[in-house]
């Protein structure tokens, strides 16, 4: 069991206890997942347990005890990848468009976790367990792009501070809907999970955390804007979730904008990384051509066109 505790400050008093719960994002957990931990006597407050319905209070700690996840096989498979850096203690991959990360329910193979089990044998970091071997960071399933690999546990430390420091590089590059009045400007909005979508992000001041999103326009069309967008923070969604609260979602994203024919999944490609080398103290920046959907996508806008 992890044993987790929570103290409830001013802005969560009167809130249920599974709804508070279901809204911390580093838990994961949906609200039906926290009811069912309730019932088994998981869930306590200040010592006592109690019912699904309570109301927190001020200061109230909340004690949750939550099941060790269950250990998966995850099986190494010869799935292709581009590797465009590897040493002894990392790799930086360009990760294609559709593919998963890591395993889930949902997802047991073809992943990119199962390429790099395959790829690079017993030398992946073992920080975020079975599920997650190497994995300091991520991209979405339908985003494109450069992705760093630990494959030590001390590299992935020091990957992971600079990721915390901010001082870790991350450009996209991205296709949202409509025209810019301004050509920069930084979205400063809190990302939290969404109230009653559990697979939703949003912006919002409740359960959330520090996002920011710097953006420069880099080509504008009719109905379309071509644009870089620059991460100070990494929230899960952030870009796609910055855009769609300004009134820019991203082209195609199903999620936070509307799905679009002959484009499966949003337009967005993670471009540029650059970080300290956790081991060689050296500073490492990768660049990432534009893939064959992108450049496709951006044509067709550029003649005015529209999904």
């Amino acid at each position: 069991m992890n044993t987790k505790t929570f103290t409830i400050n001013s802005e969560d008093v009167g809130n249920r206890i599974d709804r508070f719960l279901s809204n911390v994002e580093s838990l994961e957990l949906t609200r039906s997942a926290i009811q069912n931990l309730m019932d088994k006597g998981e869930v306590s407050v200040n010592g006592k347990v109690i019912s699904k319905n309570y109301k927190l209070r001020l200061n109230d700690v909340i004690t949750l005890n939550v099941p060790e996840p269950e250990i998966l096989n995850v099986v190494a498979e010869n799935i292709p990848l581009n590797i465009v850096y590897e040493d002894e203690y990392l790799l930086v991959v360009d990760k294609p468009k559709g593919m998963v990360v890591h395993p889930a329910p949902s997802n047991y193979s073809g992943t990119l976790v199962n390429a790099l089990m395959y790829h690079c044998k017993d030398s992946l970091s073992g920080i975020n367990g079975v599920i997650r071997p190497g994995i300091v960071h991520r991209i979405d399933k339908n985003t494109s792009g450069l992705l760093i690999v630990a494959k030590t546990d001390m590299a992935h430390i020091g990957l992971a501070q600079q990721i915390k420091e901010h001082s870790f590089t991350r450009e996209y590059e991205a296709i949202v809907l409509g025209r810019f009045k301004q050509l920069t400007g930084t979205v400063n909005a809190p990302i939290g999970r969404h109230p009653v979508d559990r697979k939703k992000m949003c912006v919002t001041e409740k359960n959330s955390k520090e996002a920011i999103t710097h953006y420069e326009v880099l080509e504008q069309f009719e109905k379309h804007s071509h644009i870089k967008c620059i991460l100070e923070t990494g929230r899960t969604h952030q870009i796609r979730v910055h855009m769609a609260y300004v009134g820019h979602s991203v082209l195609g994203d199903d999620v936070y904008g509307k799905p679009y024919k002959n484009l499966d999944g949003q337009c967005l490609h993670a471009k540029k990384i650059g970080f300290i080398h956790p081991i060689t103290k050296k500073y490492l920046e990768f660049d990432s051509s534009l893939p064959e959907y992108f450049q496709k996508a951006l044509k067709s806008v550029g003649n005015n066109w529209h999904y």
